[in-house]
């Protein structure tokens, strides 16, 4: 945990909480805090600065918030679609897209998506809070991302895509003889990634209808995981 990360109602009047969850065992655990000890702390969607431990125990520790000056990261400026992965995988993905600064995450079916993910209990929205939580706690972030949810292919991409990529660069990431991934943007990008196995040819197809542009990384095939790293690596 690289920023404690408090939600506005948690706090009482003077700006102060008790913490008695998984937020004040990691700080007994590996911070091993004391009374008078300072952290860096955030509240959700707001500013950044910095916490007073006022008394720790095994049982609790309860902080004040001091001065909140700092505003977060600058997002991603960027939409992502990403085909959703195997419920073992979404947690990580959630975590990592989140520490990234991606700000908008649509999770969509694809063929070779499995429709029994989407029964998975990670989609539950308690489940999918703590995994963006964790992101930003990891990226000293305080902006919650937003997740939308797709599980329908064609509908979403003809009747919802052409407003939600709107006066930004769509591009397509699909292996394939096509360019290169454009490097250092600084313009608003809409990106597509495929499952593991890829889009097939009628998702491609009905993408580029929609002012997709196929780009590639070269001749490996990567993990999603992977695949993203590298795409947002080299767009931002």
């Amino acid at each position: 945990m690289n920023l404690l990360l408090l939600a506005a109602s948690e706090l009482n009047d003077q700006g102060q909480v008790t913490l008695t969850d998984r937020r004040h065992q990691h700080l007994r655990d590996v911070h091993q805090l004391r009374a008078g000890s300072r952290l860096q702390a955030g509240v959700l969607n707001g500013y950044c600065g910095e916490a007073l431990v006022l008394e720790h125990s095994a049982d609790f520790t309860r902080i004040e918030l001091q001065a909140l000056d700092t505003p977060p990261p600058a997002p991603l400026p960027m939409t992502l679609l990403l085909a959703l992965p195997r419920p073992r995988m979404l947690a990580r993905s959630l975590e990592h897209l989140t520490t990234l600064g991606v700000k908008k995450l649509v999770l969509m079916q694809t063929a070779r998506v499995e429709k029994s993910y989407w029964q998975s209990p990670e989609l539950k929205p308690e489940k999918i809070h703590q995994h963006l939580l964790l992101g930003l706690e990891q990226a000293k972030d305080t902006l919650l991302p937003e997740v939308i949810f797709q599980p329908r292919f064609k509908p979403f991409v003809e009747d919802q895509l052409p407003e939600l990529s709107h006066n930004s660069l769509k591009l397509l990431a699909h292996p394939g003889d096509y360019p290169f991934c454009p490097r250092g943007l600084s313009e608003q990008v809409t990106l597509a990634i495929g499952p593991e196995g890829g889009f097939v040819d009628f998702e491609v197809d009905l993408l580029q209808q929609q002012g997709f542009q196929p780009v590639q990384l070269g001749e490996r095939i990567l993990r999603v995981e992977t695949a993203v790293t590298a795409l947002l690596a080299r767009l931002f």
